[in-house]
């Protein structure tokens, strides 16, 4: 059976109900065996796109004859010491993000970062982070996140853009609609003017990937916007992704991470390692879409992908 719960009051009670993983003062090289639990607590961070990939997961498990229930989180600092307690057990994550989370809750939050456009390299980075804290990072799949860079389906045409190495290579001033922070992180205007030579004349500070910012390119206020990979929205804006053909973008594939001693055995990892074959970037946006523009359900979203893919029986 699924069913799904907020957080809320739970975390107490669940610490003298649960199997608990390392605590911060006993964290060092893990040596028990994975453990197998039948009853998994699947975390979701309370976004359209983790509110899918819990289910997902959810339904997987079930299928393998795990019992699954659904707890809504709303932000990191609540879950991951849950699934480091085994109050959660399992929670969809992205690679980059969570290693370098896990970096500055280990070293501090002025650490170098550790995440990087380079998948293996920030995985390694990741699992050594992880597993002190009695987590075990799963393989990821194909499904990726990340910062993205989108211009209208017009303007792309008319200046034959496919990629931000065209962009840059075009020539053209460019106004970047985008959260305020874009003038000092690496990934947005510092590495698009280094990375590509891209001439960003002004940051128009409407967010990253509001309605608001979309609206601004799409009347030709701004000429580029900052969203994300799976953005489901951007056919109704008239904008298209140009592809980081350079990868200034870090390595944000999802990646399943679970508590190793209740979530670590061979079973948990086949059933999830599943969706890997199958889920796709474009599959993820799409999916989104259909909850946030269609107003879909997400568990029958997921339950109708799966089932499409042949991972679930109908």
């Amino acid at each position: 059976m699924r069913a799904r719960h907020s957080l809320l009051g739970m975390l107490l009670a669940a610490a003298t109900a649960c199997t608990t993983g390392p605590t911060l003062e006993t964290q060092g090289t893990v040596t028990a065996p994975p453990g197998d639990s039948k009853h998994l607590n699947i975390g979701t961070a309370g976004f359209t796109e983790s509110d899918l990939l819990a289910q997902m997961y959810a339904l997987l498990l079930t299928q393998a004859g795990y019992r699954t229930k659904i707890l809504s989180v709303t932000n990191r600092e609540l879950y991951e010491p849950a699934l480091e307690a085994g109050q959660i057990d399992v929670v969809p994550e992205y690679a980059a993000t969570f290693a370098d989370w896990l970096n500055a809750k280990a070293h501090g939050p002025d650490a170098p970062p550790v995440g990087s456009p380079d998948l293996t390299t920030t995985m390694a980075a990741l699992r050594r982070l992880a597993a002190p804290r009695g987590l075990t990072v799963l393989d990821p799949g194909k499904a990726v996140d990340q910062n993205a860079f989108a211009v209208t389906a017009d303007y792309a045409r008319q200046h034959r853009l496919r990629t931000l190495s065209d962009l840059g290579a075009a020539k053209l001033p460019v106004r970047l609609a985008a959260g305020d922070e874009c003038v000092q992180r690496p990934y947005c205007e510092p590495g698009l003017k280094k990375t590509y030579g891209i001439d960003i004349t002004a940051v128009d500070p409407k967010g990253v990937g509001t309605t608001q910012s979309k609206q601004a390119v799409q009347n030709g206020q701004d000429q580029m916007v900052l969203t994300t990979t799976t953005d489901a929205t951007l056919d109704a804006f008239g904008l298209v992704l140009l592809a980081d053909d350079k990868h200034l973008q870090n390595a944000d594939y999802i990646v399943p991470v679970v508590n190793r001693s209740r979530a670590g055995s061979t079973g948990v990892t086949k059933a999830l390692g599943a969706l890997n074959t199958v889920l796709t970037t474009s599959d993820l946006a799409s999916l989104n879409q259909q909850v946030d523009s269609w107003r879909r359900l997400p568990k029958d979203v997921a339950k109708n992908y799966l089932v499409s893919k042949g991972l679930l029986s109908p």
